[in-house]
C-alpha cells in the first residue's frame, strides 16, 4: 500500500539528529520526498545516507537568512512546492539567572525564535494549498526549567507566534500547529544530563520515563497528515503528562 504521505514534499529543519531525524525517517517511510536541513555537513550526509534516495540534504543554519534562501531555492528547483514543513531546528545554550551571557542569549533567540519565524515566512511562496506546518516547541513553554530560562522563554514565544499564524489559516490555506515534546531521549539531552535524565523522568514525568524520539515523530506524523485536517492553532503536548504533573 502507498504511504499516507505518498508524493508529498516535506521539509524538516534540524533533521540530522534526535527528534528531527526521527521525523524525517517517519516521513520517508510514509512515502514523502523529504528535504532535510542541518548545520553539520557530516551529520547531514550520514542522515541522508540512512534514509536513502527519498531524502535530500541541504546544509542550512536557520538563524542565517541566506541559508534559508538557499534551502528554499533548492526545494523550488527540485520539487516546486512544500506540502509539509517541520520547523524543528532549535538550540539550548542557557543558564540560570546570574550566569547568562550575551552570546548565549543571542544564539538561543536567533535560532529558536528568529530562525523559526523566518523558516515559516520564507516558505510561504512554496506552500501548497492545505499544507501543514508543524513547529516543534517544548513542554518548557508552560513548565519552564530554572536552568533553561531563555530556552523556555523562546519556546513560549514560538507558541505565541503559531497561535497568531493560525488566525491566517483561511487566507493562507495552510494549517499550523505546535508540537511540544516533554523530556525525550535524544543525543542533546543525554549529552547534557547523562543518566540523570532517566532519573528525572522516573520521578517527574507521570508516565515514569523519557519519551523516545520515534514517539514524538508519530505525533508529528499525525499533525502532518490529513488525519489532523481540522486541527490548526493547537499545541499538542507529547510529554507523558509532564506539563500536568
Amino acid at each position: 500500500m502507498p504511504g499516507v504521505l505518498q508524493e508529498k514534499v516535506a521539509v524538516v529543519t534540524g533533521g540530522t539528529s534526535g527528534i528531527g531525524l526521527a521525523i524525517a525517517h517517519r516521513f520517508v517511510r510514509e512515502g514523502a520526498r523529504v528535504f532535510v536541513a542541518g548545520r553539520d555537513i557530516n551529520r547531514l550526509q550520514e542522515a541522508v545516507k540512512e534514509m536513502g534516495p527519498a531524502a535530500t540534504g541541504v546544509r542550512s543554519d536557520v538563524s542565517n537568512l541566506a541559508d534559508l534562501d538557499t534551502l528554499y531555492a533548492r526545494v523550488r528547483e527540485e520539487a516546486g512546492r512544500i506540502d509539509v514543513l517541520v520547523a524543528n531546528a532549535g538550540i539550548v545554550a542557557d543558564a540560570a539567572l546570574g550566569n547568562h551571557t550575551e552570546a548565549n542569549v543571542d544564539l538561543t533567540l536567533a535560532v529558536n525564535v528568529k530562525g523559526t519565524l523566518f523558516t515559516v515566512q520564507k516558505a510561504l511562496p512554496l506552500l501548497a494549498e492545505n499544507a501543514s506546518i508543524v513547529v516543534v516547541g517544548s513542554s518548557n513553554s508552560v513548565r519552564p526549567n530554572e536552568q533553561l530560562e531563555v530556552y523556555s522563554a523562546s519556546k513560549a514565544a514560538v507558541s505565541n507566534l503559531v497561535h497568531n499564524w493560525a488566525r491566517q489559516s483561511r487566507e493562507r490555506r495552510f494549517r499550523v500547529n505546535v508540537l511540544s515534546p516533554g523530556p525525550t531521549r535524544t543525543p542533546g539531552l543525554l549529552g547534557v544530563a547523562g543518566p540523570a535524565a532517566d532519573q528525572f523522568a522516573e520521578t517527574t514525568v507521570p508516565l515514569g520515563r523519557l519519551a523516545e524520539a520515534e514517539e514524538i515523530a508519530e505525533a508529528a506524523f499525525f499533525l502532518a497528515s490529513d488525519a489532523s485536517s481540522f486541527v490548526t492553532g493547537a499545541e499538542l503536548f507529547a510529554d507523558g503528562g509532564y506539563t500536568r504533573a
